[in-house]
């Protein structure tokens, strides 16, 4: 396989597609240089300040895109996928999909009562596909084969390439086929440790192919954090990378897999072979500790393989991947996902909310597994994985093209999200307002160096965007032009709950506005009592018959979010019932008083926690980071004071602002709560 260098000019709508390893055969083009049941909290509407922008306006540029143009067509679909969620998604599955078993008329069926049995939902059981083939031989038998599928943007500027749909198939059965040879059959599990590299979306296809299920560990975690997933899921095949290049530091990933693979060892439970794919800008082969009888290198072994591979036909129902929860502060917890439900909403969703269409660029900025904590501890707030449905699945599926992005946003210099936009054309956008914020700080002076005229729709995803970082992505990163589209869902869905549809309705800058398709969320009072119209109270997720199609935990419906719904029905997401302090009795959400710091506009990114007060029972403290060149001191401290007193009230006005020049944070940026809680409480880690 040859990849050959193109031109760095893209004409308008055309991305650059640089040369790049295609997989096995690497060519360069630069020289190295819920919170617990029971637990609740009220929300304040007082807290949202959004009078100056409360309604973006139509956007007229994307309804030619959009797969939704108005509020009745949504709503004429939303009110089908309510009454009628077996026909409903039946007939997208048909539609859309192949299946080489033809889904039942009647395939779903469900139980959430415990009084009645074991609580299960299945969708479309007895149908049966394979994701991988709808993914890419789908697209290549229809003649989509020369189509860029992923484009590689390395660490480093100059370091990229791009790999076809027909070259992803072929290496994908590469993989699937040395997967055979060491006896990985169906239902077996395989982890997957890498970095956002190529080959790890293409080692989660093989896994698919065959049937295997993979369990793909975020290449943040230590090696003790490998060790329980892989000693969980029994993997005795693990895929990894020898190393990784973030900024300017390299990270030595083969150690840490080795490390694990020890510790799994300790456990009673062995991994008996290891593939390495050689990323040879991080880490050369030749200083590579390689374990003899268990380890290869993805570049020795997996080119030798056929480059077809038989399908494995799955059931609908068959389980596709394990999700793990973090398990910083308990055993991490595996949340399971099927084949059929996860493909239908994964894509479904995928499509609506970015208004997606085939052979649009799309490129979600975040590692490919940002995983929530442990769904049952109160810390920190969960954060959905972009990774499975919106980089890895989602997109192939709609027949888009993905830009699988190695690096960080602000290397080498705060300006190189807006290049690899411009490079390649890009057309949806998705990030997390912890990095959007983070560019804030920088100066919009480095967007604008950029053109940005092929977006169209740029995303949020994680924790609930504030309506200031709302503004500045929607006015300088999308030029005031781009539908933001606000999604709120979690690990145990796998794909969007509530969010906005571009050109569908008016947006409100901070609120998630209305339910996907097939989600009927309701909001509760302190004894659970549903409340209408225009009220505050705890989210739940109503009636098992219109869940969307993937395989929800009974915790989904337990678990209780603190969101107010405006006179418009939208849902305003401001943080999980665990993020609430009790100060002198008013209980008070930490992302209220957060937004309220960061409206001033000096203020680029805030962090609060509760600690133990003396009075109030517990008091806020607030840690504050700057815009650059910006004086710390005691007058600033009382503006920021003053910001939270006039936007939510004296009650929830900080006891303590703490400076801070950078917020702890993980590898894929979420902010570590945990850690400014021991400071504030003072105690050691």
């Amino acid at each position: 396989m040859k990849c050959t260098r193109q031109s760095a000019v893209a004409s308008a709508g055309t991305p650059v597609v640089p040369a790049r390893h295609a997989a096995a055969n690497v060519l360069r083009t630069t020289p190295r240089a819920a919170a617990p049941v029971g637990r609740r909290s009220v929300v304040t509407t007082k807290a949202i300040k959004v009078a100056d922008h409360t309604e973006a306006r139509q956007y007229i540029d994307t309804r030619h895109h959009a797969h939704i143009h108005n509020h009745r067509e949504y709503d004429e679909m939303y009110q089908r996928s309510i009454q009628d969620p077996n026909g409903f998604w039946r007939d997208i599955a048909t539609n859309s999909f192949h299946w080489e078993t033809p889904i039942p008329e009647n395939h779903h069926s469900h139980n959430f009562d415990v009084k009645k049995g074991p609580i299960f939902a299945e969708w479309f059981k007895g149908g049966k596909t394979n994701i991988a083939y709808n993914c890419l031989d789908r697209h290549v038998k229809e003649g989509h084969g020369a189509q860029p599928c992923f484009l590689f943007e390395g660490n480093d500027p100059g370091r990229d390439g791009v790999i076809t749909y027909e070259q992803v198939l072929k290496e994908v059965c590469r993989v699937s086929n040395w997967l055979r040879s060491v006896g990985v059959k169906k239902g077996d599990s395989v982890a997957i440790y890498m970095p956002m590299v190529c080959e790890l979306p293409i080692a989660m296809l093989a896994c698919a192919r065959i049937g295997a299920i993979h369990s793909v560990v975020f290449g943040g975690f230590s090696s003790d954090a490998l060790a329980s997933r892989i000693e969980d899921c029994k993997s005795r095949v693990v895929i990894t990378c020898n190393g990784v290049k973030r900024a300017t530091k390299s990270i030595n990933l083969k150690k840490i897999a080795d490390q694990g693979c020890d510790i799994a060892q300790q456990q009673g439970f062995t991994v008996e072979h290891c593939l390495v794919y050689a990323n040879e800008d991080a880490a050369s082969k030749e200083d590579t500790n390689m374990v003899a009888g268990r380890d290869l290198f993805w570049q020795d072994i997996i080119p030798k393989q056929a480059d077809t591979a038989e399908v494995e036909w799955m059931d609908s129902e068959d389980t596709l991947f394990f999700l793990y929860t973090s398990g910083s502060t308990g055993k991490p917890k595996g949340v399971v996902h099927s084949t059929g439900g996860f493909m239908v909403y994964a894509a479904t969703t995928c499509k609506y909310t970015f208004a997606m269409q085939p052979g649009d660029v799309y490129c979600c900025h975040s590692t490919l597994m940002r995983y929530p904590h442990d769904p049952l501890l109160p810390l920190p707030p969960p954060r959905p994985s972009p990774g499975h449905s919106y980089l890895a699945y989602g997109p192939l599926l709609n027949h888009a093209t993905q830009v699988v992005f190695e690096g960080v946003p602000t290397y080498p210099d705060a300006g190189r999200c807006w290049e690899v936009i411009d490079k390649y054309q890009v057309k949806q956008f998705y990030t997390a307002p912890t990095a959007i914020r983070s560019l804030m700080r920088s100066g919009e002076e480095w967007v604008k160096k950029h053109n940005r005229s092929s977006l169209r729709v740029l995303g949020s995803v994680g924790e609930p965007i504030n309506p200031e970082a709302w503004k500045w992505y929607h006015e300088v990163v999308g030029d005031g032009r781009c539908p933001i589209v606000d999604t709120w869902w979690q690990t145990e869905t796998a794909g969007h709950m509530i969010t906005n549809l571009p050109a569908a309705w008016p947006e409100k800058p901070g609120s998630a506005s209305l339910p996907f398709f097939g989600v009927k969320p309701v909001i509760v009072d302190e004894k659970g009592n549903e409340l209408e119209g225009e009220c505050e109270g705890y989210l739940c997720i109503k009636q098992s018959a219109t869940k969307p199609p993937c395989r929800l935990p009974r915790l989904l419906l337990l678990r209780r979010w603190r969101p107010p719904r405006d006179k418009d029905g939208y849902y305003w997401i401001t943080g999980r019932v665990g993020d609430v302090i009790n100060v002198s009795g008013h209980r008070i959400g930490t992302a209220e008083v957060e937004s309220a710091l960061v409206s001033h506009p000096q203020c680029a990114e805030a962090a609060v926690v509760g600690y133990e007060h003396p009075v109030k029972g517990q008091g806020i403290w607030a840690y504050v980071t700057l815009l650059e060149d910006v004086e710390y001191d005691d007058k600033l401290k009382k503006e920021l004071v003053m910001s939270v007193r006039d936007q939510i009230g004296a009650f929830a006005a900080p006891d303590v602002i703490h400076w801070a020049p950078g917020l702890p944070k993980t590898r894929s940026g979420n902010i570590m709560r945990r850690v400014l809680r021991k400071i504030a409480a003072f105690e050691e880690d």
